[in-house]
């Protein structure tokens, strides 16, 4: 159990949530592993299957206290709100933002400047911890690159102008990410970013992990009650969860980028997992995907402290930290959106 940001969150998959007076109470099986008063809560977040009682659920909704089910992967579920604690203002407040020039411009901008900020340290890490592994020179100017380009990006007026540095600060980032494969580089080489369909190993694990991270957002955006489907940098589509496309950029590189990378250097792969299509395309099989999916529940459980709450949580925490934050500012609690800046 984890309480942030006035939200519980209970990890255990194989835990069930009671009441106890005013107490919400986890049981994992006879035994009681927590508890928590329910007077300051405002949500309940559940990674699990086995539920919460109807006593429970009924005080919830009696105090306006959400309760989200996800499982323990992180798919979401459902969501119960009480009466009159629902979506539709915070909703309301997160359309009217999207139709506001200026105010979903910043939005847009933060979540850039979150994007280059946290590849521009990825960098750096590299150059500090293998500069003897490494073109040092040619990693560092790129992260300098980077730090300078936050400048321009703080100051576009327009959605075109951000996309334009943001793609360009892309194609630097991405220009060097091949010095940060260490090991096995007659298997795993990096050419150049390849989406549809992925041309080699590395952009078939890289863009497996993004779409992991773009379902966890999802979820997250979901129990706040934020509708993922309506962004701020990334236009509205069908079917497209635009909001998250727009949140998962400030975490690519420090959480997805970061983990592709540990799982090459640290020999957890190997390339006789992936197969390659008539078309170019190169695919994982089913045991690779297992392999990654296992090391991605394991990472999410490292811990760091967050760099604007100061509070240690978990890096599966994080996106639910950031949609929370979010929230929070279309509510109008806090000035700005607080984009998770790591370093």
């Amino acid at each position: 159990m984890k309480k942030l940001l006035n939200t519980l969150y209970v990890a255990s998959d194989n835990g069930y949530l009671a009441l106890d007076g005013e107490n919400v109470v986890l049981l994992e099986g006879d035994r009681e592993a927590g508890r928590l008063p329910l007077h300051n809560l405002e949500g309940i977040v559940s990674f699990g299957y086995r539920g919460t009682s109807p006593a429970l659920m009924g005080a919830c909704m009696d105090r306006n206290i959400s309760l989200c089910y996800l499982t323990p992967q992180g798919r979401f579920l459902a969501r119960v709100s009480g009466r009159t604690r629902g979506n539709v203002i915070l909703r309301q407040q997160q359309y009217d933002a999207a139709r506001e020039e200026e105010k979903s411009l910043e939005i847009a901008k933060n979540c850039i400047l979150g994007k280059v900020h946290n590849a521009r340290w990825v960098l750096e890490r590299a150059v500090r911890d293998h500069r003897m592994q490494i073109d040092a020179d040619r990693v560092k100017a790129a992260a300098d690159f980077l730090k300078h380009s936050t400048g321009y990006i703080a100051g576009c007026r327009t959605k075109e102008q951000l996309r334009g540095y943001e793609g360009e600060a892309a194609s630097i980032y991405f220009g060097v990410f091949d010095e940060l494969i260490l090991q096995q580089k007659k298997d795993f080489f990096f050419e150049g970013r390849s989406k549809r369909p992925p041309t080699d190993p590395v952009n078939a694990m890289l863009s497996f992990v993004y779409t992991l991270l773009a379902n966890q957002i999802t979820s997250a955006l979901e129990c706040v009650g934020l509708d993922p489907y309506v962004g701020y940098l990334h236009t509205d589509r069908p079917g497209r969860a635009s909001l998250s496309l727009d949140l998962i950029e400030e975490l690519r590189a420090v959480l997805a980028d970061r983990f592709v990378l540990s799982l090459i250097n640290k020999r957890i792969v190997t390339g006789k997992n992936f197969t390659r299509k008539e078309n170019g395309a190169v695919l994982m099989d089913d045991e690779l995907r297992k392999r990654v999916l296992a090391e991605w529940q394991n990472r999410k459980k490292e811990t760091l402290t967050h760099p604007y709450l100061g509070e240690k949580i978990e890096w599966g925490m994080v996106p639910f930290a950031q949609a929370m934050l979010l929230a929070r500012y279309l509510r109008g609690d806090l000035d700005a959106y607080p984009v998770f800046l790591w370093k």
